[in-house]
């Protein structure tokens, strides 16, 4: 599959067939998450990855975006410590988002490429999150991605083309 066809053919997954992810597997998209860009290069990311039924059933009870029983949910975190120790307090909150976002492309189109669907969530509460995952209190839950052998894949929505792109300066 090239990077063109993952990207126009990945889509968010929320129906998952009962089939578990192997930990090889996913642990492989973690390894090409971190291969994104970062801000500084200051690699502040940490994923834990839930797979026992009992704790991804916990999580779905504090994140309403979970939807379609995932058989593994990706934490996408950032320890916020060593985020502010690179790019200050101002900047932390908007860079620690930032790669967050690109780490969890990259993990996504591994994903769809290796079969697998995923679903990108942010609706969760972060402070049960931590006390669920037991993360440490620098750790910043960003983004959860629901990750399974998708048991329905939906049509791709359309794109807006019009009044997106603009060479040199903005015009109506």
């Amino acid at each position: 599959m090239n990077l063109q066809d993952a990207i126009k053919g990945r889509r968010s997954i929320r129906k998952f067939q009962n089939k578990p992810v192997s930990k090889e597997l996913l642990t492989n998209l973690v390894e090409m998450a971190i291969w994104a860009p970062s801000a500084s290069n200051a690699q502040a990311w940490r994923f834990v990855i839930a797979t026992e039924p009992e704790l991804v059933g916990k999580i779905t009870t504090v994140s309403p975006g979970v939807i379609g029983d995932p058989p593994a949910i990706i934490t996408v975190c950032q320890d916020m410590g060593v985020a502010r120790a690179r790019w200050g307090e101002q900047k932390a909150e908007v860079l620690a988002c930032m790669d967050a976002a690109m780490a969890s492309q990259n993990l996504i189109l591994v994903a769809h490429e290796a079969g697998l669907g995923t679903c990108v969530v942010a609706s969760f509460h972060g402070k049960s999150l931590q006390r669920i995952l037991n993360l440490p209190e620098t750790f910043q839950p960003e983004l959860l991605i629901s990750v399974g052998w998708p048991a329905e894949t939906p049509p791709a929505p359309a794109r807006q083309k019009e009044g997106v792109l603009f060479f040199e300066v903005y015009s109506e």
